[in-house]
C-alpha cells in the first residue's frame, strides 16, 4: 500500500498535474487526489463518471475493430487541460493536468 501512495504522490507532484483519480468500472472514485478538494467537492465524481463513460466507449471501439486487442491508455486534450487515462481490467487511473 505504501508503494501505491508513493506513486500517487510522485504523479501528483509533477508540475502541471491538477489531480489524480482512481476509479472503478462503475465510475465510482476509489481514491481522489485533486488539488484543494474537500469531501463535498463534486468535481472528482463528475470527472470519474464522464471519463469512465468515454473510456468504456473507446474500449468498445478498439475491440470492435480488433477483438483480440484492448485499450490500455488514451489522452484527451482541450484548450484548458489534458486528461490522461490508463485502463486496467476493472480500474481506471485518471490524471488531469494543465
Amino acid at each position: 500500500m505504501a508503494e501505491v501512495e508513493e506513486r500517487i504522490h510522485r504523479i501528483k507532484s509533477h508540475k502541471n498535474v491538477l489531480g489524480l483519480l482512481i476509479v472503478d468500472e462503475d465510475g465510482k472514485p476509489l481514491r481522489s487526489a485533486m488539488g484543494g478538494n474537500s469531501n463535498n467537492d463534486p468535481m472528482p465524481k463528475q470527472y470519474a463518471k464522464k471519463v469512465t463513460e468515454i473510456a468504456k466507449k473507446a474500449r468498445s471501439v478498439v475491440r470492435d475493430i480488433d477483438p483480440l486487442n484492448d485499450l490500455t491508455f488514451f489522452r484527451v486534450r482541450s484548450k484548458k487541460q489534458e486528461i490522461m487515462v490508463a485502463l486496467d481490467k476493472n480500474l481506471f487511473l485518471i490524471v488531469i493536468q494543465n
